[in-house]
């Protein structure tokens, strides 16, 4: 292999996976300022790396059993209008997302929206793919903060804080509350009529209900994983089992590069931490300003690694956990999960890129705003420092 090739590939994996080559980058850089010794074993979460593992591999195994296909399938059963129909698909992603991530509610459920939009015929399938697809994706990032499983943001900062299941859902609910409704409204005020006729049962495979129930199970292991009941290496050992015995292909399908975007960031955080003139300045940044610095860092490096990066500087997780749910709206990075529709969609149709950009950003702007204003509003009454 020539220097050339090896750099090509070194150019093509950077564009693929620009997140993980910065974190990497940053974790090289800062090995200069503190050289490596004993204290870099303290800065792994295993904890956190050992639930995404698990987490990614049962939502991994329930979508190849057909799990999600059936359960959509399931609510389109009666669906007799287009505005029924937006509803259902919309509210798809933002509930699925609550349990198996945006990610993956997005991998999932808009490819399907796809085939749906296909038997309503060229027209209505052209009219609704952008408005659809770019509602679904802040449906999924929306949906995706009300539990710690939703997103990895929510898990590492679930486990850091220290907050219970309850605790946590307690504090995203007026959010996603608001988000309901504003997707809702989104529905409804649109200008739409006509009856429409599904027929999906030809796309829709279920390879074997049994596999479904032994990853459900599984699931529930990992929730009380969550729940701080089961012990993460011992939550860690029954899933790895049960993947090994039921679909060993699993093991390939989880997102590697994601946990070791996660293990990189930790030690660049761990290593900036140790090094006082550079955690002096970003307490001082962060501190009294959690959410807003939250929302506007995770607008150019996106939710997850900002709330790696700021969490290692602060104890005032609540609005730091607000502000980089939040954060997830705006630009089509402030949420990893975004590219995915964006992938998919231009993908599908490369002319229509500009289009659903813009409308993309308008929808995101919107809902990021009145979510906004709703802290603001409630900072007043509810103890978000604390």
């Amino acid at each position: 292999m020539t220097v050339k090739n090896i750099a090509d590939k070194a150019v093509d994996f950077i564009k693929h996976e620009t997140v993980l080559s910065v974190a990497v980058a940053l974790a090289v850089l800062s090995a200069f300022f503190v050289r490596p010794d004993r204290g870099y074993m303290d800065y792994i979460d295993m904890r956190t790396l050992s639930l995404l593992f698990c987490l990614m591999a049962v939502t991994a195994g329930l979508k190849e059993a057909g799990a999600l296909d059936f359960l959509a399938l399931k609510m389109l059963e009666r669906v007799r209008g287009i505005k029924s129909l937006l509803f259902i698909l919309v509210m798809l992603c933002f509930f699925s997302g609550m349990i198996i991530t945006n990610d993956v509610a997005l991998i999932a459920f808009i490819p399907f929206s796809f085939t749906v939009l296909n038997m309503l015929g060229h027209r209505e399938r052209n009219r609704l793919l952008v408005p659809l697809t770019a509602a679904q994706t802040v449906a999924a990032n929306l949906g995706s903060m009300l539990t710690p499983i939703g997103n990895p943001q929510n898990l590492y900062l679930q486990g850091v804080s220290g907050l219970g299941v309850g605790e946590f859902v307690t504090l995203m609910l007026p959010y996603c509350v608001v988000s309901f409704l504003m997707l809702s409204a989104w529905v409804l005020l649109r200008k739409e009529s006509g009856g429409i006729e599904l027929d999906l049962s030809d796309s829709i495979q279920i390879s074997s209900k049994k596999k479904i129930c032994i990853y459900i199970i599984a699931f529930c292991v990992c929730l009380m994983t969550v729940a701080k009941i089961i012990d993460y290496r011992i939550s860690f050992l029954i899933v790895a089992v049960i993947i090994f015995l039921t679909d060993k292909r699993i093991f390939g399908w989880i997102d590697y590069t994601l946990l070791a975007t996660f293990a990189a960031f930790f030690i660049f955080i761990g290593n900036m931490g140790r090094l006082p003139a550079f955690g002096s300045f970003i307490e001082g940044v962060i501190s009294g300003r959690e959410c807003l610095t939250g929302v506007l860092s995770s607008q150019i490096i996106s939710n997850v690694p900002a709330a790696l990066l700021l969490s290692g500087f602060t104890d005032s997780y609540k609005p730091l956990i607000i502000g980089v749910n939040l954060g997830g709206l705006g630009t089509l990075i402030a949420s990893m999960a975004s590219l995915i529709s964006f992938k998919l969609i231009t993908r599908r149709n490369k002319f229509i890129r500009g289009m659903y950009l813009l409308y993309f950003t308008a929808i995101n702007i919107l809902f990021l705003v009145v979510l906004s204003v709703t802290y603001y509003i409630l900072s007043f009454v509810l103890p978000y420092g604390a």
